[in-house]
């Protein structure tokens, strides 16, 4: 039911922002050099490696880490990254991946293929069993303030939880706090 559900929301989804899509696409290209999408090499499901889409928001040549641990990432932004970030238009090509089946609207954020830490915890606890999502319980409870051991208790959380209600109601939450850009990184 899950897999249904996903799907007939991205179809529904990508009808929906196919503009929005479009109009960031020509953005992102007009205001900085390189491609419109970045695919970022992400852990998936049963700790396999995926590649993920996102609207580039850093300059060609930023390295593939965590953007807290990059020094000045501030100055590594796009003219329209921070934008893209504070508003999360930068995860809309995720529905792609939700399509394909590598992602689910919601499940443990796909962590970087380089996260030995986050990887680590989530494979000990069996969060690596779930299908990485475009939002999830650690989401709409700090993002990405919380250190990563309390991220892996929300995501096991969520594991022991999950239901198409939680997960209607973690969805409904991520768009709250999305819309009063709430603990986002800029």
């Amino acid at each position: 039911m899950k897999r249904c559900f996903d799907f007939s929301l991205a179809i529904v989804a990508g009808i929906i922002f196919a503009l929005p899509l479009l109009v960031i696409s020509i953005l992102v290209r007009l205001t900085s050099e390189g491609p419109a999408i970045y695919w970022s090499n992400r852990i998936g499901k049963d700790n396999k490696i995926f590649r993920m889409p996102k609207f580039r928001s850093m300059r060609i040549g930023t390295p593939p880490v965590a953007t807290h641990l990059l020094p000045d990432a501030e100055a590594r932004l796009t003219p329209i990254g921070s934008f893209l970030r504070k508003t999360s238009f930068d995860e809309l090509p995720q529905i792609w991946s939700i399509l394909k089946g590598d992602m689910s609207f919601v499940g443990p954020r796909p962590a970087l293929f380089n996260q030995d830490d986050l990887i680590a915890l989530r494979t000990e606890r069996g969060i690596h069993r779930l299908l990485p999502g475009l939002t999830g319980y650690a989401q709409i409870n700090g993002r990405d303030e919380l250190p990563i051991p309390q991220k892996v208790d929300l995501d096991a959380e969520y594991m022991c939880r999950r239901s198409f209600w939680f997960d209607l109601r973690i969805l409904w939450l991520t768009f709250v706090k999305v819309v009063g850009q709430e603990s986002i990184s800029h």
